[in-house]
């Protein structure tokens, strides 16, 4: 595996943990509703740019992202 998969794989994961705190969930669950929303596909096709700024902004840009398809956490 290449680093630049493993290094996409890291940051996902420490967004799904992130996007958990944020929302008081727990990984399982917030692993499940970015699936569910499309979330993990967004952060998967916009890694170049995401991961260029904060966890803040990014966990604001899947609120968003989620909440446009049928999600509902704020």
């Amino acid at each position: 595996m290449s680093t630049e998969a493993k290094d996409k794989i890291a940051y996902i994961i420490a967004v799904i943990s992130e996007f958990a705190d944020t929302h008081s969930l727990n990984t399982v669950q917030s692993y499940r509703y970015l699936q569910r929303f499309g979330g993990l596909d967004f952060v998967n096709r916009f890694y170049n740019v995401e991961h260029t700024l904060s966890f803040r902004d990014v966990i604001d840009d899947l609120t968003d992202y989620c909440n446009r398809k049928g999600g509902r956490l704020r």
